[in-house]
């Protein structure tokens, strides 16, 4: 799942004469790792460095006419704002957190009281300086309700916006309703960037940061274009400029890719056969991120028969994550085994349930639901979504299990299938901290929550895990949070996925972590 669904009005950029080919006993046992396959396409973007100039067009998903340049928003443009704006907290791309417009930042022995000394020298791209009254301004602007972001159902539980301090500008203080020790981490999600002072009214069509660049135009659900800032506070960028399109479909934004008329397609995972058509062609090849995505067939616990936790773990046991990730990903990804930690993740435990499709006959009859048939609803607007399910569909049938494959439009399926049909296909960025996925994606009533799972024992082990200031103690009950989330809860992850990008053979410092890109340092050869 795009982390923002934006449904809605298509755009098209017209597209050149190239084609594309397309496709169209104990719960918890030892771990064992994903398969690979052999690089067919390229391992990572092409290396070297850009020369300094040149405008990069970027083609991006349609997007919803009420799209927004508000970071906070739920539906904001989410290309832009890695250029237009900064945190105070980032995750490097060694996964660990990095200073961002926090220099540095330390708690009290508790992890009850939280102090950030931000950057000296900082200016907003209207010559504004940036101070602490902007960083605790962007933290109330978030939890505002009138706002609507959904970084708020995180932020929320810990965070009264009346008591935070600024005691001069460079400092921000920050005091917790309850003990937090992974705090910092949740300022790294990208509704989390820094927005002016008071332009709560105005920054949806302003854009006004701290970034790289500075918007020169933007239309909802459009194209758009943003310029150098000179005075980024870590210097000029490395483009003159970026373009953006919104583009209808993948094979449209594939098909300007291959045109030479596009230079990056934004968040658009090529299926591999498109990837490999990509990576022979003059004008562009593929840029490969490790595990980049995780896929998820959530089941939705409120609705019958998912009501019932056997019938949850008889659908994750009638299937064979490997035999997922060989179909649908040709072996470029990692078996996800049910838990949605990456296992690039610190805290990531490698136990999980066998593949033991008697065990998942015997829960079925158990639980009164022997020969179970279900809809398992799937769409193209992710090129993944169906080669999953049909793969999930073949290996659950040695259990019993009639899945029945149903293709929803793409236009309408975050608004019509998610969260609202009983099981369906889905995926996620990677890239966010622990505490912020369960949060955000597991915790009883986040908005996120897609399987509306809630679970007593899990919150409190998840409030134990904030609490604790141990690194190592906290680690172990994260674990736990895995273990209930992979034995009771109502989400299936068969799989983690490469992301597959496609760029021109011109782009040159591409770096991708999470789910974004390093705007400062990406370039253009011969620009």
């Amino acid at each position: 799942m795009s982390d923002i669904h934006h449904p809605g009005r298509r755009s098209v950029l017209a597209a050149g004469a190239a084609s594309v080919a397309s496709l169209g006993a104990s719960w918890l046992l030892s771990g064992c790792t994903g398969a690979t396959a052999a690089p067919v396409v390229p391992a990572a973007a092409v290396r070297g460095a850009p020369d300094r100039g040149g405008t990069l067009r970027i083609a991006r998903p349609p997007a919803s006419d009420a799209e927004t340049l508000d970071p906070a928003s739920a539906l904001s443009a989410y290309e832009y704002l890695g250029a237009l704006y900064n945190r105070l907290v980032r995750i490097g791309s060694d996964g660990e957190l990095a200073p961002d417009l926090a220099e540095s930042w330390e708690a009290d022995g508790k992890a009850r009281t939280w102090t950030f000394r931000l950057r000296k020298g900082v200016t907003f791209h209207d010559g504004r300086a940036f101070t602490s009254a902007d960083a605790a301004y962007t933290l109330r602007h978030i939890l505002d309700k009138a706002t609507a972001s959904p970084q708020a159902a995180v932020l929320a539980p810990l965070v009264d916006p009346d008591k935070l301090r600024t005691p001069d500008a460079h400092t921000l203080v920050v005091p917790l309703k309850t003990p937090n020790a992974e705090f910092p981490s949740l300022l790294t999600h990208y509704n989390c960037y820094v927005v002016p002072d008071g332009s709560a009214t105005s920054i949806g069509r302003t854009g006004i940061g701290t970034g790289p660049f500075k918007l020169e135009s933007f239309a909802p659900a459009g194209p758009g274009r943003i310029t150098a800032y000179a005075d980024h506070w870590a210097g000029r960028p490395v483009l003159d400029a970026i373009a953006f399109y919104s583009v209808a479909d993948m094979s449209a934004r594939s098909n300007a890719l291959l045109a030479g008329q596009v230079d990056l397609l934004s968040q658009t995972n090529l299926d591999f056969a498109t990837a490999r058509v990509v990576a022979a062609s003059d004008h562009a090849t593929i840029a490969r991120v490790k595990n980049a995505q995780w896929y998820v067939l959530p089941m939705l616990t409120t609705e019958k028969p998912f009501t019932d936790v056997r019938v949850r773990q008889a659908m994750k046991l009638a299937y064979d994550p490997e035999h997922v990730v060989q179909v649908a990903l040709q072996g470029a990804g990692t078996a996800g085994w049910d838990n949605p930690v990456p296992p690039t993740d610190p805290a990531h435990i490698s136990a999980h349930p066998k593949h033991d499709p008697e065990q998942a006959r015997f829960l079925l009859k158990k639980a009164g639901h022997e020969g179970l048939a279900v809809d398992l609803y799937t769409s193209s607007y992710d090129p993944l979504f169906t080669p999953m399910a049909l793969a999930y569909q073949d290996s659950a049938k040695r259990a019993g299990i009639r899945a029945r494959v149903k293709t929803a439009s793409a236009d309408s399926y975050y608004t019509q299938i998610w969260m609202k049909k009983p099981l369906m296909a889905t995926y996620w960025f990677t890239g966010r901290p622990v505490d912020q996925l369960f949060t955000q994606i597991f915790r009883s009533g986040s908005s996120y929550n897609e399987t509306a799972w809630s679970d007593k024992n899990f919150d409190a082990v998840l409030d134990r895990a904030r609490a604790e200031t141990d690194d190592t103690k906290r680690r172990e009950l994260y674990g736990q949070a895995q273990a209930l989330v992979i034995e009771k809860g109502g989400a299936m992850t068969p799989m983690f996925a490469d992301r597959l990008v496609g760029i021109s053979r011109k782009v040159r410092g591409y770096a991708e972590h999470g789910f974004e890109f390093d705007y400062l340092r990406i370039g253009l050869k011969g620009a």
